[in-house]
């Protein structure tokens, strides 16, 4: 079958763009910039692609076209593939009704940590023999690529963000895994969803696809969590906790979480030291371990496994340590998650200053929604820098005021860059928060920091 990709550079889009060639099916695929590292792992796999959304590149029509969530109606593409009556479907439903069917599916949701999560549960599977599959919204350090093909175990990340223009479900109802962990439960996506009731709904059709035999590991300290399992839940739960009495619990031996302690129904399954910090990593390695074990890994071979969890790309990834300073890219684009990142950060860096820079870029920060949360998210850090630009609904300096004259707004990136070299000095640690490009400030700062050009 030729398969055709609407949006194949995107992480989720390039993933399945490998995962159907692999699976025997002849390959192509568009995107409006065709930019590595994506574009270089799909032609290394000899899928051919072209740049933007011009329809010409379908011809002879391929058998079916896998649309991606960012395209919508108006797009040639799209509207050449309605007008000549190919068939089509999104990435979500060809995933789960043909590349998973038949698989052991261990599906990861959340509005936090769902990266991570999904790529802890890999490596432990991986370390015990099980050469899982998986496809997952970040790269693994461990593995070095975001999608892996997998005869019988496959990970998946599950977003609750909307399936495409033509099906607004969330992709996670999509998947059907037999073994699931639900990490936390907040309000997110706020150009699809009105209120947590409506993503909490979303939550719950994801639960009714488990089957009886199935497991949910579930975060027992998370209300909004519980709220969807008393909705209905027909298979064995499990739930993670910090606090005793947890099916599976972890406990924080160094109080930023570089240490830590497994137990099972209150019996220690051993400790190990990891390069990750923050109670949000511990709760993640937490939610792992049982979803690892529900898979068939042993319990406390896969607590050792996560000594050598490398973490994932631009989560809290350090990208320059030289001149005594620390630089981070982070993928951080909640309050929540800025928060608790910030927190880790702070416990494990002591006294040295903590410099942030941070693009407001998801279209829920750029909402007003959670705008008063923002300042006391930023408050570990001792200066921060804002960049803004068209589309925020609220004022940055006025919702910064709180942090008293540690904060300052710029509209250039450039701006920025300049302030934070003029400030920086050695101790510090250095972390810049966005979901995108960013106009590739952290990378144009370690630059500048080594003394390169450019």
């Amino acid at each position: 079958m030729h398969i055709h990709i609407l949006g194949a550079c995107g992480t989720f889009m390039g993933g399945v763009a490998l995962l159907a060639k692999r699976a025997g099916h002849r390959v192509s695929g568009q995107d409006q910039h065709t930019y590595p590292p994506m574009s270089t792992q799909l032609k290394a796999e000899g899928i051919e692609l072209h740049e933007g959304y011009e329809p010409d590149c379908m011809q002879p029509h391929p058998d079916l076209v896998v649309i991606g969530n960012a395209l919508s109606r108006g797009n040639p593409a799209v509207e050449y593939v309605l007008d000549s009556d190919i068939d089509y479907v999104s990435g979500p439903r060809w995933l789960g009704e043909n590349y998973l069917k038949g698989k052991t599916v261990i599906a990861v949701a959340g509005t936090h940590g769902k990266t991570s999560t999904s790529s802890m549960i890999a490596w432990m599977l991986e370390e015990a023999g099980l050469a899982p599959g998986f496809l997952i919204g970040g790269i693994p350090s461990n593995f070095g690529y975001s999608a892996r093909d997998g005869d019988s175990i496959f990970v998946v990340e599950a977003d609750e963000y909307d399936t495409a223009f033509f099906d607004k479900r969330a992709k996670l109802v999509h998947y059907r895994p037999l073994i699931a962990t639900i990490n936390n439960l907040e309000f997110d996506h706020a150009d699809i969803y009105p209120d947590i009731k409506a993503i909490q709904v979303q939550f719950h059709h994801f639960v009714r696809t488990i089957p009886g035999k199935g497991t949910i590991i579930s975060n027992g300290a998370d209300p909004r969590v519980e709220t969807v399992l008393d909705m209905g839940c027909w298979s064995k739960l499990e739930r993670f906790s910090e606090e005793d009495g947890a099916h599976w619990q972890v406990r924080r031996i160094h109080p930023d979480g570089s240490e830590l302690e497994f137990l099972r129904d209150g019996e220690s399954l051993g400790s190990m030291s990891w390069g990750q910090i923050g109670r949000h990593n511990a709760l993640n390695a937490c939610a792992a371990l049982g979803a690892a074990v529900a898979a068939g890994a042993d319990a406390r071979r896969a607590v050792q496994a996560l000594g050598s969890f490398a973490g994932v790309k631009r989560r809290l990834e350090l990208i320059h340590d030289g001149n005594d300073i620390r630089v981070y890219s982070d993928f951080a684009h909640h309050p929540t998650a800025i928060r608790l990142t910030l927190e880790g950060l702070r416990r494990n860096a002591t006294s040295a200053r903590i410099l942030v820079g941070m693009e407001p870029r998801s279209n829920t920060m750029r909402s007003s929604v959670h705008a008063q949360e923002l300042a006391p998210a930023l408050t570990a850090a001792d200066r921060v820098w804002v960049l803004t630009g068209e589309g925020i609904d609220w004022d940055p300096v006025e919702v910064l005021a709180p942090l008293e004259g540690a904060a300052r707004v710029v509209s250039r990136s450039g701006d920025m860059l300049e302030q934070m070299l003029d400030s920086v000095r050695p101790g510090d640690l250095v972390v810049f928060m966005s979901n995108g490009g960013f106009d590739s400030i952290p990378e144009r700062f370690c630059k500048a920091l080594r003394g390169e050009d450019g």
